[in-house]
């Protein structure tokens, strides 16, 4: 028999990455406890928003700590330190459609405390200005309620996993990199 006639039929088709991509995610948190999100939409289906942290894409040829750093200033505006970025803590695997294409994402996360400020969205690139992005600052009950709401937050454990990012971001915890969702 042949290979193909051997193997089992899937029970349903699953999406077929056009790409796969390696991104830097950064738990952004302040000295009074809140998380920073965006808000955006996919460009091609405007209807449909979530919420999730700062990162995005490593280009090729930096590291996940320069990727980290660089999206924290393009999205929000702050420069921090190396020191300042501590992780990555968690990694996160999702296949989903983005801008006409299936992505296959792998996401480290990483966790920075930095003084309250306000974000600037003057770094923000050509595809974030059309996936009209938003900031906004959260306590952990915000958090809660977004979800709560059925509100797309990403990752989805966001409100269990903030006392650990915290911990990360103020040395009390070494980072171990574990499976999120």
């Amino acid at each position: 028999s042949s290979p193909a006639a051997s193997s089992p039929a899937p029970s349903s088709p699953a999406p077929v990455p056009d790409r796969a991509r390696t991104s830097a995610r950064v738990v952004l948190l302040d000295d009074e406890g809140r998380v920073l999100l965006l808000r955006g939409h996919d460009p091609t289906t405007p209807e449909a928003h979530f919420w999730f942290t700062v990162g995005g894409a490593v280009e090729p040829g930096e590291s996940l700590l320069d990727a980290a750093i660089r999206e924290i200033a393009e999205e929000t505006g702050l420069h921090v330190d190396p020191d300042q970025v501590f992780g990555p803590m968690w990694r996160r695997v999702a296949v989903f459609p983005f801008n006409g294409e299936v992505l296959h994402s792998e996401e480290l996360f990483f966790a920075v405390q930095v003084p309250a400020f306000e974000p600037g969205a003057d770094g923000f690139t050509d595809l974030e200005r059309r996936m009209s992005l938003e900031h906004r600052w959260f306590d952990p009950a915000g958090v809660r309620e977004l979800v709560g709401a059925g509100e797309s937050v990403y990752p989805q454990d966001l409100p269990q996993l903030l006392d650990e990012a915290r911990a990360v971001a103020a040395r009390h915890r070494e980072p171990e990199v574990r499976a999120i969702r």
